[in-house]
């Protein structure tokens, strides 16, 4: 490991326990701040699509409704430019299980075909690699686009995996971008052998940060005996791994998606890209007493037919 990625690492490596240490410190300050309210500035990221599929993109700020806890909430933010420029996290997934099937040579080949064609020169993009317990920054925020590939094609792949300690810190890392639209692309085949953080864990806290989390879990053991040589975990199964990777996604606002070939692993990547450039920004103040952790927010849309997803609350 150079000097440079020795750097990232440690940075992340602090920047981690702080996140970690800020979630249980904060699980403290809230029991004892009974009285005190603040007021809190809330931006979400919005898709909407009709029921063929198709993205509704003609819609105004009078089209939709905020709910908080179950309260009308006003909208004072509204913005729906759909060439607004992106700032664009890729988490990839770089342990031992990822050079089997060909899976991180895949997913390089992928993100360079998708991400070579559709990045503009607005956009940022970053990239955050994961294995053996650390998360690195193996290209920071920048709108240099072959320096990104240039990252991307020297990662290999070594140790264990610790999936749910690089979704908790990760969304945080993505907040750097400059751009308005943000967004983090995790791409893993799944398999969880060494966080210290639970599934929950990492969820509550990726959901507090306003980044959506598109999730693919690419190639995900099937066969018990694969998963066997893996898991440190008796709870671990593919259909726990696709569980995960979804309530990560949809907690967030994003969406998961589980492709199991080079081609549908593209078309994952195309898809995820549309739906950035179709997102609605809708922002909103709240009052809430630091005791309520949790507030669960949902947005409808005046068009009953038209499905919308958001983050489930924060």
């Amino acid at each position: 490991m150079s000097a440079r990625r020795r750097a990232g690492t440690a940075s992340l490596a602090l920047f981690e326990l702080f996140v970690l240490g800020r979630f249980l410190a904060g699980q403290d300050k809230a029991r004892e701040l009974t009285h005190q309210v603040s007021v809190t500035a809330v931006t979400i990221a919005v898709s909407v699509q009709d029921r063929s599929g198709g993205y509704v993109s003609n819609l105004t700020e009078k089209d939709f409704k905020v709910l908080e806890n179950g309260q009308p909430r006003a909208i004072n933010y509204f913005k729906s430019a759909y060439d607004a420029p992106v700032s664009l996290a890729i988490l990839l997934d770089v342990s031992g299980s990822m050079a089997l099937e060909d899976r991180l040579a895949n997913a390089q080949e992928a993100l360079t075909s998708v991400l070579g064609a559709a990045l503009r020169p607005g956009d940022e993009v970053a990239l955050l690699v994961f294995a053996d317990g650390q998360v690195e920054v193996a290209f920071p925020f920048s709108t240099d686009k072959e320096g990104f590939f240039k990252a991307l094609a020297g990662e290999e792949a070594y140790g264990q995996t610790a999936l749910n300690d690089a979704v908790a810190i990760a969304p945080e890392f993505a907040l750097r971008g400059r751009n308005e639209k943000r967004a983090l692309i995790l791409l893993t085949d799944g398999i969880e052998n060494d966080s210290r953080t639970t599934p929950e864990q990492a969820t509550e806290l990726a959901r507090r940060v306003e980044v959506p989390i598109f999730t693919i879990g690419y190639r995900i053991p099937l066969g018990e005996r694969h998963l066997m040589s893996y898991k440190r975990a008796a709870a671990l199964s593919a259909a726990g791994i696709v569980d995960s990777l979804r309530a990560f996604a949809e907690a967030t606002g994003g969406k998961a998606f589980i492709p199991e070939t080079p081609g549908t692993l593209r078309t994952a990547l195309r898809q995820i890209v549309a739906d950035l450039s179709h997102q609605y920004i809708l922002g909103y103040t709240t009052y809430a007493a630091p005791q309520n952790e949790y507030r669960k927010i949902s947005v409808v849309a005046s068009n009953p037919r038209y499905r919308v997803r958001t983050r489930q609350g924060y």
